[in-house]
Formats: C-alpha cells, structure tokens, sequence
C-alpha cells in the first residue's frame, strides 16, 4: 500500500476541499470536465448491467452511480476516485434480494453505510490493508467466476423464468434449459465479447462498452433479431429520477441482515481503498483513506433513499478517469452530471437494449476482475496461504461470499498468530537455553556470574495469547525452587491481556514458594501495563531493573540475605 504520512491518513478533510483551496486552473478544469464525460459514458451500459445482474431493474444501476458517485467525489479522500455500483457487489446483492426482497437490501445498505462512517471516524482507515492478500485475491476471483454463471442464461438466450442463487442449482437449472438456447442471442454476446476485447488495440477514445451497446441495439432494431431486450424484460425506463424514500423494515429483518451488512462494508471498504491506492500509484498522490471510509458510508446511506443498491470505489472507471486528465474530484461530478443528463434526456432508449450483449460486458468485467494470474501465481507462496486463498475461494463459489470471508479473515489470523509465536521464545538462560546464547551479546548471561539460588528465565518476541503457553511450558522446567528468579523482558516490546495473566500467575507461584521474583529489561509498553494493573506494586519496584547487571546485584543481596 502506498506510503501515507500520519496526517494524510488521519486527515478528516474532503480532497475536493484541498483542491478547490490550492485552486484549480482553466486548463485542468477543462480535462476534468472532458474527463468525466467519458466516465460517465463508460458507466452508463456499466450500471445497467450491474444492476441487472443485482436481481434489481436497470434504472436502479443508475440512480446508484448518480447519488452514490455525486457523494463520493463531494466528499471522498481520493482526488480522482470515480464511484458507483460495482461487480464485486452483484453475488451479495443477489442473494438478498432474493431472500429479502429490494427492501430487505436497502436496509443492509443502509447498516453498511453506517457502518462504514463509523470505521472512518474510528480512524480504521489503514487497517483495511491487513486484510490479507490470499483472502482478497479468493473472494475476487470466486466472485468473478459466480458473476461469469450468472450470465449463463443471458448469454446463451435461456428460456427460465429466473436463475437460482445457489451456485450448483445455476448449473443444474442451466443443465436442465440448455435445448432452449438462442443462436442470435449467442451470437450477439460473442460479438460483444470480441468487441470488448479487441476495440483497445483501435485506440479510439471511445470507450469499448458504449460501442458494442450502440452496435448491438441498432443490429437488433434494424433486423428486428428475436432477443430480449431491457424493455422485454422490465418494461418502461423512467426519465427521472425518484423521490427519497425510506424502506420499510422490522427489528427482526434488521438483525437478520446483519451478516449481509457487515459483508457490503467490508467489500466496500477493501474495494474502495484499493482503487484508491492503485489511483495513488497512476498520478503520484496520497489518498485520505479515513476519509474515504466517511465518504463510502453517507453515499451507502444516501443511495438506497433513492431506490439504489450498494456503491463502492470502482477501480476500472478511476483508471478510465486517470488516464482521459482527470485530477481532481470535480471529474467525478461531471461524470454523474452526465449520467444525470442521458437518465433525463434519453432514459426510454436503454428500453431497446439487447440483454445478450449486456451479458457479453459482463463476462468481460467478471474475466477482468478475476486475478486469475496471481491467483496461479500464489500457488508458489506457503502452504498456509495456499490454504487460506483456496479455502476462501470454494467456500465463495459453493457456499457464501460472506462465511467466505469470516472463514479467510479468521483462518489468516490463526496462521498468523501461529507464526508469531513460533518466533516468540521463553527458557532458562541458567541452563538449557545458555549454550545457544550468542557470545558477542554483551548482556549475555555467559559473561556474567550467577550465584547458587538464582535462575534466570528470558522470554524473546512479543508478549501475547500465542506466546503465554510457551512461558508457562518453560518454567515447568525447573528442577529446583530458586531463591530468586530473574525473568528478563529485554525483548519484550508489547505485552497483551494473557501474557499479563501469566506473569501474574507466576507471580502468585513465586510467592508460595517463597522465591522472590526479580524483573529484568522491562521496556515501556510491558512497564505501563504492569503498573495499570497492580502487578508491578505487587512484585515490588525495588525488584524491577532496567539492566541485567543491577538484577543479578538484588539477586546476590536476597540470597546472601
């Protein structure tokens, strides 16, 4: 992740303030402008299709890329994020909306915007990047696959009524249907496809989807071709936008969402942020990502009072905007100004749009958001992270994106934590551990004496739940009770809740076993917490030292005491 100095990460101010207070000049004013009408074009056959593919109707898409985009750029901590509905949503959307029905949606919205404010006012920003990389590259890519069946039925032209949410009952449903095919329909989705692919190497400023759209619906209206159209299927397109409404929901519903809720967050929070940092890498700038987090909420909020669906960062319209001169958030408002304008002007027309060709764009989004090369690529990382990036990847495909992402989060943290405390040591220097100390270590207990009745135990690493066991397994070792006993803490950094437990346990035993208990190195994380809770009044601050030498001095008064 793109370094961020301390303030920019904490930093509570819009980007579109900072820049309208530095000034923005004709020129660039001019770019964003330009750059945003292009944006806005790409987006629109974007929301739609979005939308579509979310089991909600098409205008939908589009509200959500106006509200929701207008507010992200407003507000957000990113200079030129462009934002709106996004592929990475469609597999959670689905399944509520299929379950719980569009209000059902706009309530677990609504939670996640709130909960994403609060992440961002909680300055949980930057925590977002130890989400680890295996669990982000599996959901993306299982995602992209459920995104890539889903548009089985469209693609091919399919006869069903509906398409499950299930993964293995897409298959079976298609299975069952597949005589029911459509030449033209797959036909038309083969050549959106190929358009899709091969329109870049023109290098026209055109964007790839608004010319397979246009080509598409002027082929099947010119040859009348026997295709669904968005009119077909969802009737009239509006030419407004609608009033704020509030949805309709019960306690129950609302705890019931919660998952739901937590998982649109979540997926907001990683995608917004890491389209904000790869924007950082394309122009050289810092985002707010706190910020960011505060702007991602309110438009989550405000987007389904407009009967929208869940928006985040989207990384491929940010590039699109980059690479056209956009600089500033002032782009991200032209472009839903524009989507504003064609929704207004010439709604009615997204009605004859073939349904095929927004299947082909589809596929090409799913085939792009896949990663499938570092997914292979990370077949060559550790065992640990092969487990946990196949693991997340089925559990999305055949279950649930979001146990997928509660098993990948916690399953990386117990790999972690196993890793951790394997580099946390604890042992008796006096015995077992000294052959292993290093000779030029000028606090090495080699060099010194240590008088009869004395032990010295030193812990190494952090101090926490993971590394508690090691400690208490290691003073097991002791074959005699010492009169006193020196635990040195010289590389002890941090120290956690059980790490203190075990220090106090081991204080309890020392004291029934009538050893005094001498603390060695302390620094001053361990020093505060020990104080807080009493221990160090406990043990004795005439028994805690900052060096070695001045303990085995105390150790040497005791024992000749």
């Amino acid at each position: 992740m793109v370094s961020q100095t301390p303030d920019e990460q904490v930093r509570l101010e819009p980007k579109l303030w900072t820049c309208l207070r530095e000034g923005v000049s004709l020129a660039q004013l001019s770019q964003d402008a330009l750059a945003g009408v292009i944006v806005g074009i790409v987006a629109l056959p974007l929301a739609i299709a979005f939308a579509i593919a979310s089991g909600v109707k098409p205008e939908q898409g589009l509200y959500t890329a106006i509200v929701a985009g207008f507010l992200i750029s407003l507000l957000g901590g990113s200079r030129v994020q462009i934002g709106g509905p996004t592929g990475a949503f469609i597999v959670i959307v689905y399944g509520v909306v299929q379950k719980h029905g569009y209000d059902g949606l706009a309530v677990a919205t609504l939670m996640a915007g709130a909960l994403m404010v609060a992440m961002g006012f909680a300055r949980l920003g930057s925590a977002i990047k130890f989400v680890p990389y295996p669990v982000t590259v599996g959901f993306t890519t299982g995602i992209a696959l459920i995104i890539a069946l889903a548009q089985m039925r469209d693609f091919f032209g399919l006869s069903m009524q509906s398409v499950p949410a299930e993964t293995f009952e897409k298959l079976r449903a298609y299975a069952e249907h597949a005589a029911s095919w459509s030449p033209t329909a797959t036909a038309i989705s083969l050549g959106t496809v190929f358009l899709l692919l091969y329109w870049p190497r023109i290098g026209s400023r055109i964007p790839g989807p608004l010319v397979a759209i246009v080509v598409t619906t002027a082929l099947v209206a010119l040859f009348d071709l026997p295709v669904e159209t968005i009119g077909d299927r969802f009737g009239h397109v509006p030419a407004t936008l609608p009033s704020p409404r509030v949805p309709s929901f019960d306690l129950g519903m609302a705890r019931e969402l919660l998952p739901s809720a937590f998982a649109i967050a979540m997926l907001g929070a990683i995608e917004s942020l890491l389209s904000a940092v790869v924007a950082d890498g394309m122009i050289g700038g810092r985002h707010r990502s706190n910020m960011e987090l505060v702007a991602q909420g309110i438009a989550n909020l405000a987007s389904p009072l407009f009967l929208g669906i869940p928006a985040t960062g989207a990384l491929a319209r940010t590039a699109t905007n980059v690479k056209n001169g956009g600089r500033t958030p002032i782009a991200g408002i032209v472009h839903t100004l524009t989507l504003l304008v064609i929704v207004l002007a010439a709604g009615p027309l997204a009605e004859r749009i073939p349904i095929c060709a927004l299947a082909g764009i589809l596929l090409v989004v799913a085939y792009n958001m896949s990663e499938w090369r570092m997914f292979v690529r990370l077949f060559r990382s550790p065992r640990s992270d092969v487990l946990v990036l196949l693991s997340t990847f089925v559990i999305t495909v055949a279950v649930d994106l979001i146990v997928a992402l509660q098993v990948g989060i916690v399953l990386s943290s117990f790999l972690f934590m196993h890793r951790v405390s394997s580099l946390s040591q604890a042992g008796f220097i006096t015995s077992v551990m000294r052959e292993g100390e290093n000779p030029a270590d000028p606090g090495a207990i080699a060099r010194r004496q240590v008088p009869d009745g004395v032990e010295v135990f030193e812990v190494y690493g952090s101090f926490f739940f993971g590394a508690a066991s090691k400690f208490r397994d290691a003073l097991r070792g002791v074959e005699r009770k010492p009169k006193v006993l020196i635990v040195r803490l010289r590389e002890v950094l941090s120290i956690d809740a059980t790490g203190l437990r075990a220090l106090e346990d081991l204080a309890d035993k020392t004291r029934r076993d009538g050893t005094t208990l001498v603390l060695s190195g302390i620094h001053a994380q361990p020093l505060i917490v020990l104080e807080r809770s009493g221990l160090l009044d406990s043990i004795g601050a005439d028994n805690v030292f900052e060096d070695i030498d001045s303990a085995l001095e105390r150790a040497r008064a005791l024992v000749a005491r």
